[in-house]
């Protein structure tokens, strides 16, 4: 069984850093893609970053320029560090993994999710 695993989140307030970490699990054998996705309140669950295992990276256009994400492949680990975080980040932060398993079957894997409130 796959499973991902979030830390990080919590209250910050406007103008302040967080920084997320997403470990995977389990027996599969390869992650070709991790990331994030949120969602906020009152809207649809949104992507945020994303980096492949060749270390290609894409962001939702409202967190270019503040969020970085990274990616230890030894470790299975994504990170994403938050800068200049405004209320409008507020929401409620999803890791996913992209994987191919040991069947040779793609499956998306999702973490259990992490609040982030931004707020003075």
């Amino acid at each position: 069984q796959v499973q991902v695993v979030e830390s990080g989140g919590g209250l910050v307030q406007p103008g302040g850093s967080l920084r997320f970490s997403c470990a995977a699990s389990g027996s599969f054998l390869s992650i070709y893609e991790m990331g994030w996705q949120r969602q906020g309140p009152g809207n649809q669950r949104a992507m945020v970053a994303a980096i492949t295992s060749a270390g290609t990276t894409k962001y939702a256009d409202s967190v270019k320029g503040r969020f970085t994400i990274s990616r230890d492949n030894a470790k299975n680990t994504v990170y994403l560090q938050m800068n200049s975080l405004k209320p409008e980040d507020t929401a409620v932060y999803y890791c996913n993994a992209k994987i191919l398993d040991l069947e040779n079957t793609y499956l998306e894997v999702w973490g259990q999710g992490t609040l982030v409130t931004v707020s003075s």
